[in-house]
């Protein structure tokens, strides 16, 4: 009798964590939902054993772009996914190996410190920027990808963290002699100067200086656009973004990091915030994901319409980083990844969460359910 019992509640038990896993009901279908992705390379182990992307619901995949291939595009292009390539912009430290006057330079006139190792390039460099619009094309001429999203966008910091590092740069002569020339800032001549401008918040330079910056990296974004145009007209052209408002962290979005949404819309297919909840403080809170969100919907002008050009599809933290991401907690998370103005998402990422068979189930359950 013992035994038997002990046996039902075992059987119940699992009935209960399964329940608990993957919620007491399946989600309804979301139409509103047409892109359901997953970053971080392929997923192979969705793809073997008779199994097929899209019996597992999944119909895009983001590989970096020193992982694009013939090979794995056409393969994943025979599952009916889209294949996206994530481009690093201004952070690819190793040019500094033999160009070190790209390196972004601090109020105090040295080349600022990479925070938590995160080191970015000073986006007025001619030759990197050349180095990087030319790999861009290259990218789209060689490969039948259907976009390409910009990643790491933004100034040297490191915001992907509860508490990030957000210094002020750059000040190099490079730097502020375009600033001087574009703005007309009298005495912007020295970094020493630029720190008192800075330090008076409602001051006419500081509000200058901040306005140029995110003009010079929407710019970037501008010639992009332009070489996507004339390479592969068909393609996204997409971008993985800090996901704060506007007003957190006193204004950090354009006043540390020179990200101006709005600016950038008229080039941009689609927006990507990272509402990484549970690496950015808010593990036990995924509704912020719907927050930032809703709050980029009402920031851009986007309701999830299907009459609208441009979209947004956050990318949603399920593996670990930071703070674990528990199986439980999974269809929360891309619950709220899934509501409008959103009508896509994607999850970060594949090379940890292969390796959690629980949590991959968990997904594709999601994705099949709203799939429907």
């Amino acid at each position: 009798m013992r035994t038997v019992l002990a046996m039902v509640l075992l059987l119940l038990g699992g009935a209960l964590l399964g329940r608990a896993v993957l919620g007491a009901d399946e989600p309804a279908p979301r139409a509103h939902i047409a892109v359901r992705g997953i970053y971080g390379g392929v997923p192979a182990t969705l793809m073997e054993k008779g199994r097929t992307l899209s019996g597992e619901g999944v119909n895009a995949v983001w590989i970096g772009e020193r992982g694009i291939t013939k090979e794995r595009v056409a393969a994943l292009k025979a599952q009916g996914a889209k294949v996206f390539a994530e481009f690093n912009t201004v952070h690819r430290a190793e040019y500094l190996k033999k160009h070190p006057s790209a390196a972004p330079v601090g109020l105090d006139g040295k080349r600022a410190a990479a925070p938590h190792g995160w080191q970015g390039i000073c986006p007025t460099h001619a030759e990197y920027r050349t180095w990087r619009m030319q790999a861009f094309r290259d990218l789209l001429a060689q490969h039948e990808i259907d976009g390409v999203w910009l990643d790491y966008h933004h100034a040297h910091a490191s915001w992907e963290r509860a508490e990030p590092a957000l210094p002020d740069t750059c000040f190099c002569e490079r730097c502020l002699a375009q600033f001087r020339k574009e703005t007309k800032t009298r005495g912007a001549d020295s970094p020493e100067a630029m720190a008192a401008f800075l330090a008076k918040k409602e001051s006419g330079e500081r509000k200058a200086w901040i306005a140029w910056r995110c003009g010079v990296f929407t710019d970037w974004v501008r010639e992009f656009r332009a070489i996507l145009d004339a390479t592969r007209p068909k393609a996204l052209l997409g971008t993985f973004h800090c996901p704060w408002t506007a007003e957190e962290r006193d204004g950090a979005l354009e006043a540390k990091l020179a990200i101006d949404l709005r600016a950038q819309k008229p080039y941009i297919d689609v927006f990507s915030p990272m509402p990484y909840h549970a690496r950015f403080g808010h593990a036990r809170d995924p509704a912020w994901i719907s927050r930032q969100t809703a709050w980029l919907g009402r920031h851009l002008g986007l309701q999830g319409r299907p009459d609208e050009r441009t979209k947004i599809w956050p990318i949603v933290q399920v593996s670990d980083w930071g703070e674990a991401v528990d199986v439980a907690q999974i269809p929360a998370v891309l619950d709220h990844g899934t509501r409008a103005p959103a009508t896509g998402v994607l999850v970060f990422r594949w090379g940890a969460l292969r390796k959690e068979p629980q949590k991959v189930s968990a997904l594709t359950r999601f994705y099949r359910a709203i799939a429907r």
